[in-house]
């Protein structure tokens, strides 16, 4: 009987650091195929607000956990990593090298780390009246139910916030309890992409999605599934529904999604620094040293 480890890749890093173009290159050096591991890339029709790859580089490299739901069916954490986590498989039984790729750490450690994940479903009416009450209330209300979690989670993480008392009252017990964690019998090579020029690479990008048809992309979401879709509240497709609403001019709204774009890269590299430990590239030969790594790794 085989005592082989299978050996999977990561490549982690904030939104516009650019993981794709890197990603593509070292896939096709590797004869490999991507996992795309997005809370956003997984819907259909989301195109240009999730920076999701062009169709020539999906002919380049085959991509996988792209386009799986309409975007009127969120996934959850939980479903997202039971369809990873057969994709993944599937590959190691084909005797490919599984790439993962992505800036969502949750999404992606929930794999990589196994994290139980409570199947629990978004709680919409109380979700609302979270949200209303702000994110320093509910900050302290975490901190009198569960304060191991309200340890980790920054006040101002209304997302993460919500999501852990969610879990608490529907459930009566703390999320911090239920993350267990059940690593999955890989060897896990994790490669992180920092870019001293994130700011100026966010600018463009968001300039540029605009330009590339962000509002009318959003349009076309609204007319299919309604203004109501709980996935145009996020960054890009608010203020691109704001556009169109004539709530805001064309440079406010990339103003604004730069603005916010900024801080969820901020958020993104400060979960990548306290919950995994990736060796970071080189940033004068990214794919040099990418592959050089890799292939140390691989033996």
């Amino acid at each position: 009987m085989s005592s082989y480890t299978p050996h999977v890749i990561v490549l982690i890093g904030a939104t516009a650091s650019g993981k794709t173009e890197l990603a593509i290159e070292i896939a096709e050096y590797f004869k490999t195929h991507i996992h795309n591991i997005d809370s956003r890339q997984i819907y259909k029709s989301m195109d240009i607000g999730t920076a999701k790859p062009s169709a020539n580089q999906q002919k380049k490299i085959k991509h996988f956990l792209i386009d799986i739901e309409e975007p009127i069916n969120p996934i959850n954490v939980k479903q997202f990593q039971e369809i990873a986590q057969k994709s993944i498989t599937r590959e190691i039984q084909q005797n490919n090298l599984p790439f993962l790729v992505g800036g969502s750490g949750l999404y992606m450690n929930s794999i990589t780390k196994g994290f139980f994940v409570p199947d629990i479903p978004p709680q919409n009416h109380l979700r609302r009246q979270l949200e209303k009450l702000g994110e320093k209330e509910c900050w302290e209300l975490l901190k009198s139910c569960d304060p191991i979690s309200a340890k980790k989670i920054n006040f101002a993480d209304q997302i993460r916030t919500i999501r852990a008392l969610e879990v608490f009252y529907v459930t009566g017990q703390p999320l911090s309890s239920q993350k267990v964690q059940k690593p999955p019998e890989w060897r896990i090579l994790e490669l992180g992409l920092n870019r001293d020029d994130l700011k100026e690479r966010i600018s463009r990008r968001t300039k540029n999605m605009f330009l590339s048809g962000i509002i009318e992309e959003t349009k076309h979401l609204i007319s299919r599934y309604g203004s109501d879709l709980p996935i145009l509240e996020t960054i890009g497709y608010c203020e691109a529904k704001n556009v169109l609403n004539n709530n805001l001019p064309i440079e406010k709204a990339i103003e604004l999604t730069t603005i916010k774009t900024n801080q969820f890269a901020k958020r993104q590299k400060t979960w990548f620094r306290n919950k995994n430990n990736p060796i970071w590239l080189n940033n004068k030969n990214l794919l040099k040293d990418a592959i050089i790594k890799i292939e140390s790794f691989l033996g």
